[in-house]
Order: structure tokens, then C-alpha cells, then sequence
């Protein structure tokens, strides 16, 4: 508790902060904002587009066991309650948590290991496909296209339900819980310091990737999401709401979960510890046996399985969205010359998702899972972090942020956030990361220790977001004139605005038939491809209409006077409007 609280308030608030006043200021992606931000670590920001890519090809998979357990618990008894299956092994299963004897299995073990997973005897044996869980891993893909197909809007009228919904569980699973005998022991188990694994790099690691994970940070989704913010929309505002619910969320989950710890602990006449455990391991095992033994377990266990779905559902929306824009913004003209729909994007990085997630639902897929997810989750996510606080906090630097934000919200950040940018946030992830670095431990799947060509592999899916840094850094050098000392002091040169109260100035009012002369010009010049008519919001009040492209570099600003005006890098030209190809059309009143 007391590291993620730290890693909550020394960073992750912060720079939940940081990232929101980046995108809403810019107006721009992840990608784009570090080019004008920092050009030396311009990397960072096609860094986090690619663990955001890469972690959804297997978070998926989560969802797709979820599914399985989920379609499992409607039967008149759930099948991990007895020993008396054809999966288990007889001679060491035990219907209840075996505790010291360690050749005995649990029977919610057995299902994990021998129904759903089939698991084989290491990485080096991936076995055959399991049909099963690839029918799940189909319907979890289909719920999140149909879910994201038509882009944000169709996405945020799900995630009213999707969001709202897993509380009702939530506080439903707590006042059942805490009622139950030994609850009490399971909670202080949960709540009482341990003050020698304080002492512990996995503990910080752990914590910095579970904050990082939750509030979305360093995978780009804030940035991107918050460049569709107004330009003064109350970020602190925001912030907090999002960083304290996002907190209270996850410390609830634990109360619930670890009061029926507590609960399985005084059934079983074990000691807490015994039954607690990390991983997929505590959702998948240790609660399906908790909830079998649970009053009405045929209500509980469909209501906990579906509330997992909605909760994984929200974090696949978003990371794949991020990778769904980075295409559009990039290569849309040329991508929608063969697909001519966005529809068709959506499903086109749908499927290659799920294609690379097929490993992961083979006999030997929960190896394959855990190797990704610790080189993913874990070293990359920490990697990008720093990069990214550095780019930030130290190069484009503290009081560039800081007038930034007093641009939007008319003051500057107090001090809290300012010191925490200048020294304690990027000293507790550089520490992090230290430490991490020196005390490497390899990764395993409980006992099961990977071989080293294994571990090789981990590295590179690690490499295949972290190269971008060295990447951008060699070729902005390379494309700067003068000496190299020179060249680098031009790539750390920031080429963002900051001197403009608002980057989309001059709102003038207009008439209606104004209006629609201007968006029949629109449409006569760009064809039904080439704009996303349902960002169009028509109002009867005096209004702005503005567009941003991050095609080529570009960040576009297009004001009523139907005259186009662009940065690139320090350089300003204006064209007429017809002379710029596909934009994203906003209409704000």
C-alpha cells in the first residue's frame, strides 16, 4: 500500500497532469506533440504508440479467459468446486487451497492449469491451438470492434455503461464480503505495512507499473485524449478526479478481494499469506475458489466474471484507439486508397491484433503471456517513463510546462506539481529504473524458469518501443546543421508556440447561411472519404470552426476566413484551404 500510494502522489498524479497540459495545449498526439516538445526525444512519442499497439495484442487475451469463466458459471455448479472432472489429476487435487502440502493442487488450480489453459511444460513446448479459448479470444475482438468501430463517440456512449457498471459489482461484492468470518484478517493482511519489502526494487517496480498501467502513462492514450480537450478546460479539475477515482477504484478492488482471502484463509485454517498470491493467479484461481464457496455462488460468480470483461474492456478501447489514430493522422490518405472506409481500418488493426495474440491461446500461451506482459508492462513501461519525464520535466523544462498551463487556466501549477516535475518524480523513476537495471531478476511462471533464448526474445518485444528513442535522437542530430554541438542544441530547442494565449484564436460569429456555405464548400472540395462527418456539431450560437492535421508534420489551424495556416517546425505558411489534403473538422461553440 504505502509504495503505490508514493508512486500515486510523487508521480502518478503529476504526471497525469503533465500529459493532459500537453495534449490539450497542442492539440495534437503523442507523436507530434514530442516532436515540437522536444525534438532530441522525439522517439518518446512514437514509443508509446507502439507499447500501446503491442499491449493490446495481448491484454485481449485476459478478456478472452474472462469469457471462458464467465460462459462456465452458468451451469447449476461451477466446474473448479470438485476434484471429480477428467481434467484433474485425482491423486494431488484438493477441493480446498492445499496450504503446506505442495504436492496437492487446488481444484480452481487444476481448471486454470488443465481445462482452461491445457498448459504444457514450458515455452519450448507451445503445443497445439486451444479452440476453445480461440472462439473467446474471436468474441472479445468483435465486442471491442463493434464497441470502437465509429470512433469516439461510439466509444463513449459504451463506456457509460462498461465504466459504470463493474461499481454496482463492487459494492455489492464488499458488503457481502466484509460479513463473512475472517474477512477482518484478510483486510489487515491487506492494509498492515510490511516494512521489510520496502527494502525491495520489485515492490517499486511493481507499483510504478501498476500506477503507470491504471492511469494510462507513457502509453500516449492521455495525450491523445486530451487533445481534443477545449483550450481551457479545467485540467486540474480533471486530473484529480481521474488519479483519486482511478486510486479509490483500486484500493475498493482490494478490500474486496483480500477480505475473501481473509474469508478462504479461516475456512481452510491457513494463514493469509498462504492463500495470497500475484498475478493472473489471484483473479483466475484464488477467486473462483473463494467465490465457489460463497452463498449464492450462482448470482456471485457471472456477476464477477462480467464485471472483470467491462473493467478490461475499457483499457482495450483506449489502447487501441491510440494505435487507430496514429494511422489515421499518418498514413490516412494512403491507407483509406484500399480500404476507402475508417470502418475498415478499425477492422483492419483489429484483426492483425488478434492474429498477433493466437500465440498466446496455444497450449504453452500462458508462457508466451507472461513473457510479454513483464517485457511490456514492466521494462518497457519504465523505460518510457523516464524518457519521458526527461524530455519533459528536464530538457523542454519546468517553467516552459508551467506558462503552458497558465496560458489555459490563467495561473500556473503550484508548487507541489513543480517540484515534483523538477526533482521528485524524475529522481523516483531514474531510482526506479536504477535499481531495476542492477538488480535484474529473469522472468518465470512460478517455478517454471525461461530459457535464455527466451529471455532474448523478451528483450527485443522490450526493444521493439524503446529503439525510437536512440532512433529519433540519431536523426534529428543528423538532419541539423552545424557542428555537432550545434545540432544538439537545436534538437533540444522546443518549436511549440508558447507565446499565443490560445494556439486557436479569433472567434467570429457568423449566420447560418454562412455556416452552410462554408461547410457545403467543405464538403464540395473533400471527398466523403477524405472527412469524418460525424465530428460535425451544428449550433445556432456564434462558433469557431478549426481543424488539425497531423499529416506530415503539419499542425493545422483553419480560422472562418477560409485562409489555412500552419507550423512546421519554426516556419510559417499560409495556402488556400483546397491546397491541404484530409483534416479532422471540429465545431466548437
Amino acid at each position: 500500500m504505502i509504495p503505490y500510494l508514493t508512486m500515486v502522489f510523487l508521480c502518478g498524479i503529476p504526471l497525469l497532469y503533465m500529459e493532459f497540459a500537453i495534449g490539450q495545449y497542442t492539440h495534437l498526439g503523442p507523436v507530434h506533440a514530442f516532436i515540437k516538445i522536444c525534438p532530441l526525444l522525439k522517439g518518446v512519442g512514437l514509443g508509446t504508440v507502439v507499447i500501446s499497439f503491442v499491449y493490446s495484442t495481448y491484454y485481449n487475451v485476459l478478456m478472452s479467459w474472462a469469457l471462458y469463466y464467465l460462459f462456465n458459471s452458468f451451469g447449476a455448479d461451477l466446474p473448479w468446486r470438485s476434484c471429480n472432472n477428467t481434467w484433474n489429476s485425482v491423486g494431488n487435487c484438493s477441493s480446498g487451497f492445499p496450504g503446506n502440502a505442495t504436492h496437492l493442487q487446488s481444484a480452481s488450480q487444476q481448471f486454470f492449469d488443465h481445462k482452461l489453459l491445457e498448459k504444457t511444460g514450458g515455452i519450448e513446448e507451445p503445443g497445439s491451438l486451444r479452440w476453445e479459448l480461440f472462439g473467446c479470444l474471436v468474441t472479445a475482438w468483435a465486442i471491442v470492434y463493434f464497441c470502437i468501430f465509429k470512433g469516439v463517440k461510439s466509444t463513449g456512449k459504451v463506456v457509460y455503461f462498461t465504466a459504470v457498471f463493474p461499481y454496482f459489482i463492487l459494492f455489492a461484492l464488499l458488503i457481502n464480503n466484509v460479513q463473512l468470518p475472517g474477512a477482518k484478517n484478510g483486510i489487515l493482511y491487506f492494509v498492515t505495512p510490511v516494512w521489510s519489502k520496502l527494502f525491495e526494487v520489485k515492490i517499486w517496480v511493481n507499483a510504478a507499473a501498476q500506477v503507470f498501467n491504471s492511469l494510462g502513462i507513457s502509453f500516449g492514450s492521455m495525450i491523445s485524449m486530451a487533445s481534443y480537450n477545449k483550450f481551457n478546460n479545467n485540467l486540474l479539475r480533471d486530473v484529480l478526479i481521474v488519479s483519486l477515482i482511478n486510486s479509490f477504484t483500486s484500493i475498493m478492488a482490494g478490500f474486496v478481494i483480500f477480505s475473501a482471502v481473509g474469508y478462504m484463509a479461516h475456512i481452510h485454517n491457513l494463514a493469509v499469506d498462504n492463500i495470497a498470491t500475484d498475478g493472473p493467479g489471484l483473479v483466475f484461481v484464488v477467486y473462483p475458489e473463494i467465490l465457489s464457496t460463497m452463498p449464492v455462488f450462482q448470482l456471485w460468480a457471472p456477476l464477477f466474471f462480467f464485471m472483470l470483461l467491462c473493467l478490461g474492456l475499457d483499457s482495450q478501447f483506449v489502447t487501441v484507439e491510440v494505435a487507430v489514430t496514429f494511422i489515421k493522422d499518418e498514413i490516412r490518405t494512403k491507407v483509406l486508397r484500399f480500404l476507402k472506409r475508417e470502418e475498415l481500418l478499425v477492422l483492419a488493426v483489429c484483426i492483425t491484433c488478434f492474429m498477433l495474440g493466437i500465440p498466446h491461446i496455444t497450449k504453452g500461451g500462458i508462457y508466451v503471456f507472461q513473457l510479454m506482459d513483464h517485457y511490456t508492462a514492466v521494462v518497457s513501461l519504465v523505460f518510457l517513463a523516464f524518457f519521458e519525464v526527461v524530455a519533459v520535466c528536464w530538457i523542454f523544462g519546468v517553467p516552459r510546462i508551467s506558462l503552458m498551463i497558465k496560458r489555459m487556466q490563467g495561473k500556473p501549477p503550484n508548487i507541489y506539481f513543480r517540484v515534483c516535475w523538477l526533482l521528485l518524480s524524475p529522481i523516483l523513476v531514474l531510482c526506479i529504473l536504477t535499481c531495476s537495471i542492477i538488480q535484474y531478476t529473469p522472468p518465470h511462471y512460478g517455478k517454471y524458469k525461461y530459457p535464455v533464448w527466451a529471455e532474448c526474445v523478451g528483450w527485443c518485444v522490450s526493444m521493439v518501443s524503446i529503439i525510437w528513442i536512440p532512433l529519433g535522437a540519431i536523426h534529428e542530430i543528423y538532419n541539423n546543421k552545424g557542428s555537432l554541438l550545434q545540432r544538439l542544441e537545436t534538437a533540444m530547442t522546443p518549436t511549440i508556440d508558447l507565446d499565443a494565449e490560445d494556439p486557436l484564436p479569433g472567434k467570429q460569429n457568423l449566420d447560418n447561411p454562412t455556416l452552410e456555405k462554408l461547410l457545403t464548400s467543405v464538403a464540395d472540395n473533400w471527398s466523403e472519404s477524405s472527412v469524418e462527418r460525424s465530428s460535425f456539431t451544428l449550433s445556432h450560437s456564434p462558433f469557431m470552426l478549426w481543424s488539425e492535421s497531423r499529416l506530415s508534420g503539419l499542425d493545422c489551424q483553419w480560422e472562418c476566413s477560409k485562409t489555412l495556416s500552419w507550423t512546421q517546425s519554426a516556419e510559417r505558411h499560409s495556402a488556400p484551404m483546397q491546397s491541404i489534403g484530409p483534416m479532422r473538422l471540429k465545431i466548437h461553440t
